[in-house]
Formats: C-alpha cells, sequence, structure tokens
C-alpha cells in the first residue's frame, strides 16, 4: 500500500509540475483594464473632440465643468463637488477593500490660440483653442474613472479624481488653477497620499516620459517699470530716457545667469515685451517690460530675484531713473518625488514596454502641478501623442497642435494601472 501511495504522490507531483501555472491576479487585473479601455475607444475619441471643439479659456471652464460632473455622476462616483477653485471638480471613487488614498488630476483650460488645423474637430471658438493638450488629459482622466468605477472589487482604498481650471494661468486680477483649489479644500477630506498626473509630449506614440526630480522649471512673470524724465527728442540733455535705461536693462539682466549664478544652474530670464513712448521725437519718460523667470531650483529661483532687484537699481540709479519691478502668476519647481518615481516606474514598463520608457532631461516649461507637490508626493509624467507618419509632431501652444488619439486608450491604462498599483503596495490590509 505504502509503494502504491508513493506512486500516486509521484505521479499527481509530475501532473502538477507540468500545469500552467494560474495567472497572477495582477494579470489579469491588467488584462481587464485593458479591455475596458479598448471598449471605450470611440467615447474617448468622441469625447477628446468635443472638448476641443469647445474650448474654453482659464477660469471660464463651465461647459467643460458641467459636462465632466455629469459624467462623474452617471458613473455613479460616491461624491462629486463642483465650484471648487471656481469651475474645478473633485469626485471620489471608493474601492471595496480598504486603504489608502491616491489622487489623479488633469487640467481643463485651453489657450487664446486661433486653430489653423484643417480637421472635423476644429475649434468652433474663434481665437481660442486646445493648444496645449488639456482636452486629452481630461478625457483621459474620465476614461480611467469610467474604466475603474466597474473595478471597486479590485479598489484597496479610494481615487480621488480632480478636474483642475485656469492651469495656463488666471486672467490678471483673477486667483485661480492649482493654488486655488488646494486653498478651498482639493487635498481634504480626505487627504491623499500621494498624487499623479500626466501630460501631452512631442514623442511618438506608445512611449512615456519621466523625469526624477525637477522635472518642469519654476516660472515667475514679471513686470518692470523704468521711470526717466520727459525732454525733446533733439534736446536729450534736458531729459532722462527711460527706452535708453531699458535698453541698458535688458542687457544686464542677461549677466545674472552668464555671470553671477553656477552655470551649472539652469536659469531662463526672458524679457518679453517693451513697451514706452508717445511720440517719435519724444525722449520716453516711462518704459514697461514684461518677461518670465524660469529655473529649476528654488534657491536660485529665490537668489536670481534678489539680483534682478539689485542689478535694476544699479542700471537705473546710473542714469538718475528709477525701477519698479512686481513678480506674478508664480509656479514652483515641478518636483516628482524620487522614491514614487521609483516604486511607479515597474507598472508603467509593463504596460508599455522598458524600451518605451525614457528619461529625458528636464526642461523650462512650468505646470501648476507642482502646487500639489508641494503638499503631498507628486508624479507627473508625459505621454508621447505625436506620429511622424500622419505628420503629427505636436509643439505645444501652436495653432496646429494636434495629437494621435490612439494616445488616448494607452493613456487610460497607464493611469488606472498606476493609480491601482499604488494603492496596493499601500495598502494597510496586506
Amino acid at each position: 500500500m505504502k509503494q502504491k501511495s508513493a506512486v500516486c504522490i509521484a505521479i499527481i507531483f509530475a501532473l502538477t509540475s507540468f500545469a500552467p501555472a494560474a495567472p497572477k491576479p495582477r494579470a489579469g487585473r491588467e488584462q481587464n483594464i485593458a479591455q475596458a479601455a479598448e471598449a471605450i475607444r470611440a467615447k474617448l475619441i468622441e469625447q477628446r473632440r468635443d472638448f476641443h471643439m469647445h474650448p474654453e479659456l482659464s477660469n471660464r471652464e463651465e461647459r467643460t465643468s458641467r459636462i465632466v460632473a455629469e459624467r462623474l455622476r452617471a458613473l455613479g462616483l460616491d461624491e462629486v463637488k463642483t465650484g471648487v477653485g471656481k469651475y474645478g471638480v473633485v469626485a471620489l471613487l471608493k474601492g471595496a477593500k480598504p486603504g489608502p488614498v491616491v489622487a489623479v488630476r488633469a487640467d481643463m483650460d485651453a489657450l487664446p490660440i486661433q486653430e489653423i488645423n484643417d480637421v472635423p474637430y476644429k475649434s468652433q471658438t474663434p481665437g481660442v483653442k486646445h493648444a496645449c493638450g488639456h482636452d486629452v488629459h481630461t478625457t483621459i482622466e474620465l476614461g480611467v474613472a469610467e474604466v475603474l468605477s466597474k473595478m471597486r472589487g479590485e479598489i484597496s482604498g479610494t481615487i480621488k479624481f480632480i478636474f483642475q481650471p485656469a492651469e495656463e494661468g488666471a486672467p490678471i486680477g483673477e486667483e485661480g488653477g492649482a493654488d486655488l483649489m488646494i486653498k478651498e479644500g482639493a487635498l481634504e477630506n480626505p487627504r491623499p497620499s500621494a498624487i499623479f498626473g500626466l501630460h501631452t509630449a512631442g514623442s511618438d506614440i506608445g512611449q512615456i516620459e519621466y523625469h526624477s526630480g525637477p522635472a518642469m522649471a519654476s516660472s515667475d512673470r514679471f513686470a518692470i517699470t523704468i521711470r526717466g524724465k520727459k525732454s525733446h527728442g533733439a534736446q536729450p540733455q534736458g531729459g532722462i530716457d527711460a527706452v535708453v535705461v531699458a535698453a541698458e536693462c535688458v542687457t544686464a539682466l542677461q549677466t545674472i545667469h552668464s555671470r553671477r549664478i553656477n552655470p551649472l544652474e539652469p536659469l531662463v530670464i526672458t524679457v518679453g515685451t517693451i513697451k514706452g513712448g508717445d511720440r517719435f521725437n519724444v525722449i520716453a519718460d516711462e518704459v514697461r517690460m514684461e518677461g518670465t523667470m524660469r529655473t529649476l531650483n528654488e534657491e536660485v529661483r529665490s537668489r536670481a530675484q534678489k539680483l534682478m532687484r539689485e542689478t535694476l537699481a544699479g542700471v537705473t540709479a546710473a542714469y538718475g531713473a528709477t525701477f519698479d519691478l512686481q513678480f506674478d502668476s508664480p509656479n514652483p519647481v515641478t518636483y516628482n518625488d524620487p522614491r514614487l518615481v521609483e516604486e511607479t516606474l515597474p507598472t508603467i514598463r509593463r504596460i508599455v514596454g522598458a524600451a518605451n520608457v525614457l528619461s529625458p532631461k528636464p526642461f523650462m516649461p512650468a505646470e501648476d502641478f507642482s502646487y500639489y507637490q508641494k503638499v503631498i508626493p507628486g508624479f507627473f509624467y508625459f505621454l508621447g501623442v505625436g506620429n511622424k507618419a500622419k505628420g503629427l509632431t505636436p509643439a505645444w501652444h501652436t495653432a496646429d497642435f494636434d495629437v494621435d488619439e490612439e494616445s488616448l486608450v494607452l493613456g487610460v491604462k497607464v493611469m488606472a494601472n498606476v493609480l491601482l498599483d499604488y494603492l496596493d503596495r499601500h495598502a494597510t490590509n496586506k
């Protein structure tokens, strides 16, 4: 009997050894997400085109906000709050299992740019266009909400969906954007332990770009007023020429980076507009200049602001002029938490393939996603939407910006897996 038992055990062992292994739960979930995202492909394209045809400027996203809220309510999300930070929408999706809270953010506003693309979904609002991909961001986040709303049993915790207005900057004299949403409680009740976001990129479809640490620059809009003294253009000795002083100031400001800041530290000081003078034969008594300052280091940012004041004071004093310098519309450095990046990359590589996950150098455009990152750890990555074969080489803030809409499905797949994997890693019931 013992010999027979031993033979039976050996046979059973052999059979089970060669039996196919049961799929891991995560692999099965990943497949379910992929199928669900593919199933809503047409809906994603339709929704993105609708947003693209009806763009709205910063702090004016009434229609976009209304559609987002309606979609989220129809999906049965647990809470849908509107009017956060003017037209912001915040919603919760509570999972069936206990766990932490994680947030995902999309921006909704468009730009004051006239579209020149001859496409069926061309902007119907004169002088306004989604030229930075915010229509893509909003559509993808709605797609993630739809896919995950049907997978509550797979969610260990809660997902907070944040749809934000005015990322491009509130109109002068108004508050708006991420800073205002935070002030009005977007990150409270409950507070997420981390936040994720994505942005379109000109890289090829199928690729994801990321940075660990500094990703995008701080930005400070500045206004400089140079005040001199009027006189006849043929008798300059009687006045103080604000135009000449302003020209000296522009040149001198460029020496801040070239001579007074470590050259290995990125810094851009750009004077974008100069306006002054009343008449061709009158010495101007006032010139106003506006520009932007960008850096990837908060210490450099603070020092450069101080040096700008010192430089302007010295130049204007040499000519007997005076100046006023104001900083406005600040954005901190977009800083991806290195630990959060490191633990998230395996998920992204699993979805798109390691060869399609790229890490270029940080660049100098700015993002107010950085405000969320000042409160909680955040990871802001970039979704390739370009396709050279289709003639799509998108550059942000241009009249011919457009995207390969195949990127919508991939964007949903990646973000949905990123959120669920984060919750799994940090679940309290492991």
